[in-house]
């Protein structure tokens, strides 16, 4: 088959094209380009906007001071603590659990028919360097022993994180989320599966009706439903003012959205019964992974709100993960409310339903 990948067409098989999406997903691939359509104006018609107070922000790469805006004043009480002897697991590159390939590789698929949006930071370029250029503590991508510096250039950094209302199984917010990781933004997602009791009342309660996403952007006061809008008022806010051509197709953007999901259909979609975290989760992740993306819908359906560090190819939040653990993997999983760190989205399942569903 013959496929458009990361601005190129390529000739290659099936097994081959499942290959490069691993490899894509483990952050080990270089590839780049973005076309983008002009500017549009954002339709007002379809918008719910708060208030129009603006705030100055900042360039700097992880500029986010305040946390969630959420009152977790009703929380459960309940103790949460991590499963009796729990170890976390080494990180193990490029491995992937013999009972997960089929969940990987069909989480993989959206990856084929999004032509790899949100594989790559906004401006993102890459230089072949000399390995004695990488300092030690910083990350560089190295293929066959060629060191490859990767950057990119980001627009504005909000000062609070933004807040999006979502569910995994949903092909408008996954446009939105593709965005997120375009523009490299730290995001708090609420996820809202079905029969969820907590943040489905909430955004009726904001917006007036169930529809999803819903973003509030408590830098500027602005909230919003319409996928679309959101992407718009993103780019404009904390981008280049520029969206991507594969999120400007309108229509057929949200069906190859909704086309690349087929595979994990009903994932990410309904409500288990959970333990209400006191405090979010904080999940390391980018959007095109396939071993985010089933970690991601485990948090969606045990309803646990999470922030989102946002780190797809030229992130310089890749980093710090880097001086963090050691070196770079995703997803990587620090949960405040029982003190684990973990890497391996296999065990990171386990670990949440273990901890937090209601057996």
């Amino acid at each position: 088959m013959v496929v458009f990948f990361g601005g190129t067409w390529v000739k290659c098989t099936f097994s081959k094209l499942m290959a490069m999406s691993a490899a894509l997903s483990l952050s080990q691939f270089p590839v780049s380009g973005f076309i983008c359509f002009p500017k549009r104006r954002l339709p007002s018609r379809s918008s719910y906007i708060r208030a129009m107070s603006e705030t100055s922000s900042s360039t700097s790469v992880s500029s986010q001071k305040e946390g969630p805006t959420t009152d977790y004043s009703s929380a459960s009480s309940v103790t949460i603590v991590p499963p009796p002897n729990f170890k976390p697991p080494e990180p193990k590159r490029f491995a992937v659990r013999p009972d997960k390939i089929g969940e990987v590789l069909g989480a993989a698929l959206p990856l084929l028919f999004r032509f790899a949006t949100g594989v790559f930071v906004s401006g993102y370029s890459f230089s072949v360097v000399s390995k004695d250029e990488i300092p030690p503590d910083q990350y560089a991508l190295e293929l066959n022993g060629i060191t490859i510096k990767e950057t990119s250039k980001l627009g504005p950094r909000p000062e609070k994180y933004i807040e999006i209302y979502e569910f995994e199984s949903c092909p408008f917010c996954r446009k939105v989320r593709e965005i997120v990781a375009i523009l490299d933004l730290d995001v708090v997602f609420y996820p809202c599966p079905r029969n969820g009791p907590n943040f489905r009342p909430k955004v009726l309660q904001m917006g007036g009706k169930l529809q999803f996403p819903y973003m509030v952007d408590p830098n500027t006061g602005v909230s919003m439903y319409e996928s679309d809008d959101i992407i718009r008022y993103l780019v404009d806010k904390y981008g280049d003012g520029k969206v991507p051509l594969s999120l400007s197709l309108g229509f057929l953007t949200t069906l190859t959205a909704g086309l690349g999901m087929l595979s994990r259909i009903g994932k990410g979609t309904t409500y288990t019964p959970a333990k209400f975290p006191p405090k979010p989760l904080k999940l390391w992740a980018y959007e095109v992974s396939p071993f985010c993306k089933i970690v991601r819908e485990v948090l969606v359906e045990l309803e646990l709100p999470h922030l989102l560090v946002s780190c797809a190819r030229g992130s310089p939040k890749r980093h710090i993960l880097y001086q963090k653990t050691g070196h770079f993997q995703v997803p990587f999983l620090e949960d405040p409310n029982t003190g684990i760190e973990m890497f391996e989205s296999a065990e990171i399942i386990e670990y949440l339903r273990a901890t937090y569903a209601l057996q």
